[in-house]
Formats: structure tokens, sequence, C-alpha cells
């Protein structure tokens, strides 16, 4: 089961503290996702980060939207929102071995980013979520098993937890995303 750890947004501090909880729960990604910080912190977060997590290699460092960053601070991968750029474009960008992941919202958006040539989707919010409250009502896992027959790795995000966790996995999901499971 894949753990993908994303980064809480709440700046630098609070990334490498995260990693601390994210190498003992078995992270095998880290995306950076701190809109907020331009572009020269963001690469030196990116760069803090690999120097974290140096011990742990097998660790991928994903950089959320931002092809450019990704690409200058040798991460392993980007991931784009679903109305980011262009998947073939982005992979007309990137070198081989490079992952490109995509935010999904629906078993269809991910049929389509596996047409595209993405490497996987983040699917969500399969269950509420604290973390982004808003008009969108939970997919639930029946959703995440229509996502999940798709020909790419499909991970569940929102509200994830000790609890639901495995349910996600028995709905074909190749693992899980979240923040606050991750949080120390």
């Amino acid at each position: 089961m894949l753990r993908y750890c994303i980064s809480p947004g709440r700046g630098s501090e609070a990334l490498l503290a995260a990693l601390r909880t994210a190498k003992a729960r078995g992270a095998g990604m880290i995306q950076i996702r701190e809109p907020q910080l331009s572009a020269r912190e963001q690469c030196e977060l990116a760069r803090a980060v690999r120097e974290q997590l140096r011990d742990t290699p097998a660790i991928k460092i994903i950089i959320n939207d931002r092809l450019d960053l990704a690409l200058a601070t040798g991460c392993d991968g980007v991931h784009l929102p679903a109305a980011g750029l262009p998947m073939p474009r982005a992979r007309h960008l990137v070198p081989p071995g490079f992952l490109v992941a995509r935010s999904c919202h629906s078993a269809g958006e991910v049929r389509q980013a596996a047409r595209e040539g993405c490497d996987f989707c983040v699917l969500g919010p399969i269950f509420a979520t604290p973390s982004k409250p808003g008009p969108q009502p939970p997919l639930g896992l029946a959703e995440l098993e229509r996502a999940c027959a798709a020909a790419i790795p499909v991970l569940a995000i929102g509200g994830i937890e000790e609890t639901n966790m495995q349910s996600c996995i028995a709905a074909g999901a190749a693992g899980f995303a979240a923040i606050r499971y991750f949080l120390p």
C-alpha cells in the first residue's frame, strides 16, 4: 500500500516536522504543496526535504502544480491539479522516469488521465474531510472502486484514517494520500 504524504500547507517548518512522522508511518512519497511560498522558497524547501530524506532515498519527492520547480530541484515528479497543465504537454517536457500525477474528482477523470499518460491519480474526497470543506460531497467507496478499474494506480484522499484506509484498499486503491495522518 502506497502512503503519500501531502505537506500541511503551513510553511517549511511544519513540513519538515511532518517528515519525521511520514517516515515513521511508511510514506513512499512526499508532496510539497506550499502555494503560499514563493518559487525561491519552494526550491529551498525541496532541497531541505531532499537533505532530510537523504538516508531514505526510496521516498519520492513530488512538487504540487509547479513542473518548473520540480524539474529545477531534481524532484522525482509533479502532482498536477485537475485543471492544471494538460497531461500530454507535461509528458512532453519531462525526462523518462519522471512521475506525473493528477488530482481527479471522478472515475471519468481518472480514465481520462490514464489515456493521457498519467502515472497515478489521487481521487477524492472519498470521505468527509476538514482539510477541504465545501460543497463537494464525498465520492464514497463505490466511485473509488469504479475509478480503480482504470489502467493506472489510484490513491484515495479525503478523510483517510486508520479506521477506513483498509476499506479503500479493498475497493482497489493502490494506497492513500493524506495530510492529517502524517502530522506529528
